[in-house]
């Protein structure tokens, strides 16, 4: 019996071989759009803040430093967060804070006095009125005197459940004051860098070109090394899609480190072609939303320590058109030293762009 022989013409293995090519083709596409995607990913600068905040009525620093972000849904005990409260609050408000519960403190332990009955307290009758307001004072000023561990021998408490109480509070005390002695030596030993920003950045003359700037000065008489900082610009772009995304990029500056910070520092960003500012008019600065944030690093060399100081400025604290003036001059003949005007850090004079 013959054997039946299958022939392929010669046109189907030319259209499964193109087919074949095709496919690898559109394969090697894909490859090549999906590592371009990631390219432009890893490449595209983010500070952190992502690129989904898009409020335009906003800032993203404040102008303290803390960052403008609310959470939703936080832990009670995180969001309070008392330790760090109360070693970044002002000196006013600690000693607030430490004065309200001392306070209380004190008014609570002389309500529990009285509800054990103020004939426990030995030599409270000679000593305040014999009013309910007179002995409540008494109460207090005893319980004072127990919470502090200082005792003036004028009252004193009888019965179990006074004596006990009175030992309580004189426990409570210690410990009271053990931590208020550990958060005032935290305040104390941790560096600060009281940095003063000019209130306005500027769009000024610089060289033959024109630059962005803004100045800053050392508050304190404390001295900062290696002091270096960094400025990136946020702005709203329209992407491809349509949408809208917030982009970042990093501003170079004329001198982004300086060895020593004896006076005051103009920050320049040359605007050249390739600047993300260049040939940015100040509507388009509004449209985009663009603010200018600032991170400064420094040794502090009382502690010996890294302290930073974060700002912003948005494009409604930039001026146009203008120049810093000189805050700095050489002291009359004969004494020594540079003098520094602290109050003409934000002083500017009206100068013509390039």
């Amino acid at each position: 019996m013959a054997k039946k022989t299958t022939t392929v013409s010669a046109p189907t293995i030319a259209s499964d071989t193109a087919k074949a090519q095709a496919d690898e083709h559109r394969l090697a596409d894909r490859k090549r759009g999906s590592s371009t995607l990631v390219e432009q990913e890893v490449k595209r600068e983010d500070l952190g803040f992502g690129t989904k905040i898009n409020d335009a009525s906003s800032r993203l620093v404040n102008k303290d430093g803390s960052f403008n972000v609310v959470r939703a849904h936080q832990d009670f005990w995180n969001h309070l967060n008392l330790y760090h409260r109360l070693i970044t609050i002002s000196w006013v408000r600690f000693l607030t804070v430490v004065l309200i519960f001392y306070v209380s403190a004190n008014t609570l332990f002389a309500g529990l006095y009285g509800l054990l009955g103020y004939e426990n307290l030995v030599g409270l009758e000679k000593v305040t009125p014999d009013t309910s307001f007179g002995r409540f004072m008494g109460a207090f000023f005893f319980s004072s005197q127990t919470l502090t561990t200082v005792g003036y021998g004028h009252i004193s408490p009888a019965g179990y459940w006074t004596s006990g109480l009175a030992a309580i509070e004189s426990m409570f005390g210690l410990l009271l004051f053990a931590l208020a002695t550990g958060l005032m030596y935290g305040r104390f030993s941790r560096p600060v860098a009281s940095i003063r920003y000019s209130k306005t950045a500027l769009f000024a003359p610089y060289l033959d070109i024109n630059g962005w700037m803004f100045r800053i000065i050392n508050q304190r008489t404390n001295q900062l090394i290696d002091v270096q900082v960094e400025v990136s610009m946020s702005r709203l772009e329209k992407k491809d899609d349509g949408s809208i995304s917030r982009r970042y990029y990093a501003l170079k500056l004329e001198r982004a480190k300086v060895s020593f910070f004896p006076a005051n520092w103009t920050l320049v960003h040359p605007i050249t072609e390739d600047s993300p500012l260049y040939n940015c008019t100040q509507e388009q600065l509004a449209e985009s939303d663009a603010e200018f944030l600032i991170l400064l690093r420094g040794t502090e060399d009382t502690f010996n320590q890294t302290v930073h100081s974060r700002f912003s400025y948005r494009y409604n604290e930039i001026e146009w058109g203008r120049k810093f003036t000189i805050m700095s001059q050489s002291t009359a003949e004969g004494s020594r030293g540079t003098l520094v005007d602290l109050d003409q850090l934000d002083d500017t004079v009206e100068a013509a762009l390039n």
